[in-house]
């Protein structure tokens, strides 16, 4: 299965909002205590015969790119993987030390797929979830496999 990875646009925005919505409960994607707007971050969509498989959206600052949303639509055909390859390519062409992101507890299969790919784990902000869910009502009590969601992870990956 063959897939292409290209820069967002603002064409993009109808079926991003859809797939903020039904993934994330909104457009918005709370990181740290920080509120992004996922609709006005850059980014890359991963596209399958013209259509969306994937995104990846991202803000850099202070040397640092933040890896805030990485969604694959389609599972174990390396769109993830490829998202996430352009994300460390345009970090280090920014000049960024480090590509960072937050997970929450529950996501385990998050945690693994960026430990696999040389991710550490650097610190765990216990009970953020609490403050997060003030600035965005949405996020569940209760994530994957039933897990309570609690706390953010931090991985990063020095370049």
């Amino acid at each position: 299965m063959q897939f292409q990875v290209r820069e967002k646009t603002d064409a993009d925005g109808e079926w991003l909002l859809l797939c903020l919505k039904e993934n994330w409960g909104s457009e918005k994607i709370v990181t740290r205590g920080r509120v992004h707007q996922a609709l006005e971050l850059p980014g890359f969509i991963a596209e399958q015969n013209g259509k969306p498989a994937g995104v990846a959206l991202y803000h850099i600052g202070d040397k640092a790119c933040e890896l805030v949303l990485l969604q694959s639509l389609i599972e174990r055909i390396g769109i993830g993987s490829a998202l996430l390859d352009a994300i460390k390519r345009l970090a280090a062409d920014r000049g960024c030390r480090r590509v960072w992101l937050i997970t929450t507890n529950d996501n385990l299969a998050a945690i693994r797929f960026y430990q696999l790919r040389n991710f550490s784990l650097v610190a765990i902000y216990r009970q953020a979830i609490e403050d997060s869910r003030k600035l965005k009502p949405e996020i569940p009590l209760r994530g994957s496999d039933g897990i309570p969601i609690q706390d953010e992870n931090e991985l990063e990956l020095i370049l």
